[in-house]
């Protein structure tokens, strides 16, 4: 099955590419690898407050990582021409959820967004090597941030 009809089999549309809110680009291609900045989450096109442990539980940020990852692929899209079939691997997911010292499932939150990348590109291409940290805080109070790498054609 091709990537756009996985995509459209789970009803997600990949947003446009987001406009950067700081001095910075939304991705970086250099040879067949392409480095995408963080994403944070987003609820109803707003940064999506919230501190896991404290006001969310991890199912929460569950659905937080996994909108992420629709826009990391947005974000991919465009590094790629449109074109997600051109996608070799992703390579490196690295997460961080705004979490209380206490919390300690940052490894499930960010299963929100490893599973759907498994779900969207298959097991070979879609499975990564990742990083889940807990931080005491993100840009505007959003629960969760994650940035990808992925080689491509």
């Amino acid at each position: 099955m091709s990537i756009s009809a996985r995509l459209q089999e789970l009803g997600i549309t990949l947003p446009p590419l987001a406009t950067p809110a700081a001095a910075y680009v939304p991705f970086v291609r250099t040879g067949n690898l392409v480095f995408i900045s963080g994403h944070i989450a987003r609820k109803d096109g707003k940064p999506w407050v919230g501190q896991l442990g404290l006001t969310m539980t991890t199912a929460e940020g569950q659905q937080a990582a996994r909108a992420i990852a629709i826009e990391l692929m947005g974000t991919l899209a465009a590094a790629v021409g449109g074109d997600l079939s051109r996608v070799r691997r992703i390579v490196k997911v690295m997460s961080l959820v705004n979490s209380v010292a206490t919390f300690t499932e940052q490894h499930l939150v960010t299963n929100g967004c490893s599973e759907l990348l498994v779900q969207v590109f298959g097991s070979e291409v879609g499975a990564h090597a990742r990083s889940a940290f807990g931080v005491a805080q993100i840009p505007t109070g959003a629960c969760v941030e994650i940035e990808l790498i992925a080689e491509v054609q």
